[in-house]
């Protein structure tokens, strides 16, 4: 089932690709296209396994229980390189150079993957109603970026700022809404 979004974005892609010089334009094509068919794949498992995870946790029987360690350890896998996917697509916006890509993936890998476990054992995402969604366009950001650096110069800089200051601007609103729900309760 193809989404507009997805129809659209193939367009732009297309279209993008024929401007590129003869050389370039089939590998940028082939490229685009098996990163969407990785991201789409990768959030449908993660959906089915998101389904399938409640639906177990909802007959709460002993054997599904056992089925639901193993379903969520896989869903954490599937989270897991996503938001490692999401890097690798924010580290090439930010710079092409494979050594400082490597060096910051290896260390950042630690990292999101502690993150990811801490995110989904605290419901993080949950508690902050506004940051996934402030990831999300980051990361729609960082696809434009790297569309517009096939064609012009985009800094580094302006490239990671727009970045985080997307995740900043999610997580202050989440905060807000954080202390008005809070307060609402208070005077309840």
């Amino acid at each position: 089932k193809f989404s507009a979004e997805i129809i659209t974005l193939l367009g732009i892609l297309l279209i993008a690709g024929f401007y590129l010089p003869d050389a370039d334009k089939y590998s940028f094509i082939t490229s685009a296209t098996c990163g969407m068919i990785t991201f789409i794949l990768i959030h449908k498992v993660a959906s089915i396994m998101e389904k399938r995870e409640a639906s177990r946790v909802a007959k709460n029987a002993t054997i599904a229980g056992a089925k639901s360690s193993l379903g969520m350890f896989l869903y954490l896998e599937l989270l897991d390189a996503s938001f490692s996917f999401d890097g690798v697509i924010g580290a090439f916006a930010i710079t092409t150079n494979l050594f400082i890509i490597a060096t910051g993936l290896g260390i950042g890998a630690m990292f999101v993957r502690s993150l990811t476990i801490m995110l989904v054992e605290n419901n993080t995402l949950e508690e902050y109603k506004y940051l996934q969604h402030g990831a999300f366009y980051a990361v729609i950001a960082l696809a434009v970026i790297m569309l517009l650096k096939t064609f012009i110069d985009v800094s580094e800089v302006i490239t990671g700022l727009i970045g985080a200051g997307f995740i900043s601007v999610a997580f202050i609103h989440s905060l807000a809404v954080k202390k008005t729900i809070l307060i609402k309760n208070q005077s309840e």
